[in-house]
């Protein structure tokens, strides 16, 4: 295992996916060009044996690495952590420019949960890396479809910390305004920018603070967003018309927060994300929260995790604006909002709890060692 001299800040990473044709290279190009990105190191990704679109980016840094042995998943994550492993020694030796920044650029057909995985769960990378922001494009002509057609496109923008718009100069309004309805339906605490009215610049997009905790705490109130989740369970504002075709807005994936003003104990906390992980894992496309603790009600602990892998807790000094108290904003596939209300509840408000509802097709002994607050 490299190793590293001195402490050494983690270096932010940001993860750049969205469907084919949906416009990532180009948004990469126009970035790129911003000085704000100067220090930044890129990794693409491409599908199959030979890559183009390392060509097509333009920079003249040398710090920009190709991957082309097949789409940034599962089955390469050993590729990835070797990639990432040796642009960070390149760094450290010298014998590429010092970057500050990594994004990652994956093949449109990645699927992105095993991408983050990987990020946040090998022990030299989390050391070295802090995944910041997941930016999503998404094309307006054929958004629609595409969601409609690929599971991987609605994973995506479901995952996304920042969905950008492209090509709405050549969509009509009213196709955007339904795509964007779509994609809050799909992930509500996501800010949407659109890149042709030169919204979707290096600041909102990178500059996201989910993880700089020694510059800055978490903006929690506008990280967690949870005013955007209405609690019917899909995060659609209230007024979203339900009888027209599930498939629209892809009834599988689920959006919203799940809250309590009663404090839990850490013991208790660490199995409720342990039953989570165990029964859930898999279908936990995204869970970030902050937490109030029976121990220490006065200092919230901000969680965040991609399926059964979470980031080390990080302990406020202070609450942020708004109500103490827990707010968990989860992204789910197939799982309803009223299990994770109980099982919640089974740990703050000391109710039974009906094990039925949470056997599915795991058990408890295939579940994480050792608890996330330990």
């Amino acid at each position: 295992m490299p190793q590293t001299s001195g402490k050494q800040d983690p270096i932010p990473l940001s993860v750049l996916t969205g469907f084919l044709g949906s416009g990532k290279t180009t948004l990469l190009n126009r970035l790129l060009a911003d000085p704000a990105l100067a220090g930044a190191a890129v990794i693409i990704n491409e599908f199959g044996d030979v890559g183009i679109d390392h060509l097509l980016v333009e920079t003249s840094d040398e710090n920009i690495m190709e991957m082309s042995s097949g789409c940034l998943c599962c089955t390469i994550r050993g590729d990835l952590i070797t990639t990432l492993n040796d642009l960070v020694n390149r760094r450290d030796d010298g014998s590429v420019k010092a970057f500050d920044r990594v994004i990652i650029e994956t093949t449109g057909l990645a699927d992105p949960a095993p991408v983050l995985h990987t990020i946040m769960n090998h022990p030299y990378l989390v050391l070295r890396y802090r995944l910041e922001s997941v930016v999503t494009t998404v094309d307006c002509v054929n958004g629609m479809a595409t969601l409609d057609a690929h599971g991987e496109s609605v994973k995506q923008a479901a995952v996304s910390d920042r969905l950008v718009l492209t090509k709405s100069d050549i969509s009509d309004k009213k196709t955007v305004a339904a795509l964007r309805e779509r994609l809050r339906a799909l992930n509500p605490a996501a800010r949407i920018f659109d890149a042709r009215a030169g919204e979707a610049g290096a600041a909102v997009l990178f500059d996201a603070g989910l993880y700089d905790v020694a510059a800055k705490a978490p903006d929690v109130a506008r990280w967690l967003a949870a005013e955007a989740y209405d609690g019917d369970g899909h995060g659609h504002h209230g007024h979203h018309d339900h009888s027209h075709d599930v498939n629209r807005h892809d009834d599988h994936i689920r959006a919203f927060c799940v809250e309590s003003d009663a404090a839990i104990g850490i013991n208790g906390f660490n199995l409720f994300m342990e039953l989570l992980q165990s029964y859930h894992g898999a279908n936990l496309l995204r869970v970030k929260g902050i937490v109030k603790l029976e121990e220490q009600p006065e200092r919230p602990v901000v969680i965040h995790g991609v399926q059964h892998v979470f980031h080390p807790p990080v302990e406020l000094d202070a609450w942020p604006r708004g109500e103490a108290k827990t707010r968990i904003v989860f992204i789910t596939r197939d799982i309803e909002k009223r299990e994770i209300d109980a099982l919640l509840k089974a740990f703050t408000e000391k109710i039974s709890l009906d094990a039925k509802a949470f056997q599915h097709d795991d058990t408890l002994a295939t579940g994480p060692k050792g608890g996330l607050l330990d």
